[in-house]
């Protein structure tokens, strides 16, 4: 058990990753307080980091130490890119660190295997604002953490998990890539990173995702089979027979995290054999 003190703000802090990280922040001694875009977040602030003045005003009132920059409006450009700009802009002006959350959606897969060195090349819009996030954080906060991840999940709240619930119940339309290659990160492991990059003071773009390369299809058999489901009922589908354009194989080189952090980064086979009660457990370093 590793322990800290200070005040962090989390923005986001109502979704899936942000309320894990504002969760294990206050399991190890942190002051935290999050946000949310809405009233109906349970978060202890609203805020929309659209608006680069509420922005500046909420980090003046809070005085936060840190701030970890979860938040983002998936099909919203001045969500992503822009207001990742704004909680740049506050933390240089308060001279606050940052840390904020990246994407391996910034790749567009010609490559496969990226480390730290590799420069954006996204094929689809997401990964654009992603992209364009990533470029203004280095140029405002050049001592911040850009972390880059992979699919998150692990407690059973993770996008793939339900989805992959609604597909093997029978709902919708979807199907599950085989030709789609992720290193999926457990939302536990990926959160006590951000806050063991917090506290430690490291600048620049950091890999951070788990240790296996899968595909998002064989990812929701493990899943089904964890939860009891039958994956024989998941749909498999191929990003090349349905003519999409988006990143097929992506595979973060996680090295630098693993030599740098003392949080282990399970890989999905590992993780997905117990139950999210289990697996979600309290920051250690294994």
């Amino acid at each position: 058990m590793w322990a800290v003190t200070g005040r962090i703000l989390v923005t986001g802090a109502t979704g899936h990753l942000g309320r894990r990280v504002a969760e294990r922040a206050a399991k190890v001694g942190w002051d935290v307080i999050g946000t949310c875009f809405t009233a109906a977040g349970d978060a202890d602030e609203c805020l929309d980091i659209r608006d680069p003045a509420a922005v500046l005003r909420l980090m003046q009132r809070v005085r936060a130490d840190i701030v970890v920059h979860t938040a983002a409006g998936r099909e919203d450009w001045r969500a992503m890119a822009d207001g990742a700009a704004h909680v740049a802009v506050a933390a240089a002006a308060l001279g606050v660190r940052l840390v904020h959350v990246s994407s391996d959606a910034v790749f567009s897969g010609a490559e496969i295997d990226y480390d730290e060195t590799a420069l954006p090349d996204p094929v689809y819009r997401y990964g654009s604002a992603k992209a364009a996030a990533e470029t203004a954080v280095k140029a405002i906060t050049p001592n911040a953490a850009i972390v880059r991840t992979s699919l998150i999940l692990g407690d059973g709240r993770g996008g793939h998990e339900i989805l992959t619930h609604r597909l093997a119940s029978g709902e919708g339309e979807d199907v599950l890539f085989t030709d789609e290659i992720r290193k999926p990160v457990h939302v536990d492991d990926l959160a006590d990173s951000l806050l063991e990059l917090a506290a430690n003071g490291y600048a620049g773009v950091i890999n951070v995702a788990g240790r296996d390369a899968i595909s998002r299809y064989d990812l929701g058999v493990l899943v089904a089979r964890r939860d009891g489901l039958n994956p024989d009922r998941l749909p498999a589908g191929t990003i090349a027979g349905l003519r999409l354009r988006r990143p097929a194989d992506v595979r973060l080189h996680t090295g630098k995290a693993t030599s740098l952090l003392r949080t282990r980064l399970r890989g999905a086979r590992e993780f997905l054999t117990v139950k999210p009660t289990e697996a979600s457990t309290d920051p250690a370093v294994e």
